[in-house]
């Protein structure tokens, strides 16, 4: 731990944008998280969602572009990217998928940026098992990924505690003294508790809207 009054030299920077996942980003829960956001909001609901996030990303890509990073000090952290030594695989396998967020990954690496494997796998397996459950059991009435029905189902709820805690710990370890962060996350996650006090961070669209973390 550091005291946030050291040498400004010292302090880390992170840079937060809360997410929400594109159809790209699912994978094999794409189709059921579909119908359960039709079943909730219906079709336009759906529609109007999809726009939303489209428009989330290009805001995002927009400020990225906008903003003076020095890239080879840049460390770019990744909801659902496990620690896994396979890591840029998966970002290129997602960004050929059309995720917007993976693809702009790929834009942020080719600057000089480098991609660090942010999540436990085992925890992540938990997660999708907890998900594809709580969807069979509402039988398609349950919010979309989008808001992370990750944190809908009383077992879900503490994966999601669990995952915010090591994800806060994978930056403090890896993140060093004058870097700067980008981290990409799911709204409901909350991670900012976690961090050791040099870390200043900062979010350019909004804070996460909800608190997970017992």
């Amino acid at each position: 731990m550091h005291d946030r009054a050291e040498s400004p030299l010292r302090t880390r920077q992170l840079i937060h944008f809360p997410i929400i996942h594109t159809p790209a980003d699912m994978g094999t829960l794409d189709k059921a998280v579909q119908r359960a956001t039709v079943h909730k909001s219906g079709v336009r609901g759906w529609r109007h969602k999809r726009r939303a996030v489209e428009q989330m990303w290009t805001a995002i890509e927009r400020i990225l572009q906008e903003l003076p990073l020095p890239f080879p000090q840049v460390r770019l952290y990744q909801d659902g990217l496990p620690v896994c030594g396979k890591e840029q695989e998966i970002v290129n396998k997602l960004a050929r998928q059309g995720s917007r967020n993976h693809q702009l990954l790929l834009d942020l690496m080719q600057r000089g940026a480098t991609l660090e494997g942010t999540e436990s796998a085992q925890l992540l397996r938990q997660e999708y098992a907890a998900v594809k459950r709580q969807l069979s059991r509402s039988g398609g009435s349950h919010p979309a990924r989008g808001e992370d029905p990750a944190a809908t189902g009383p077992d879900s709820t503490g994966i999601l505690a669990r995952r915010n805690r090591f994800i806060a710990q994978r930056i403090n370890e890896t993140l060093r003294p004058g870097e700067t962060g980008i981290l990409f996350l799911g709204m409901l996650h909350h991670v900012a508790e976690f961090l050791e006090q040099d870390i200043e961070i900062s979010y350019p669209l909004k804070p996460p809207s909800n608190k997970v973390t017992s």
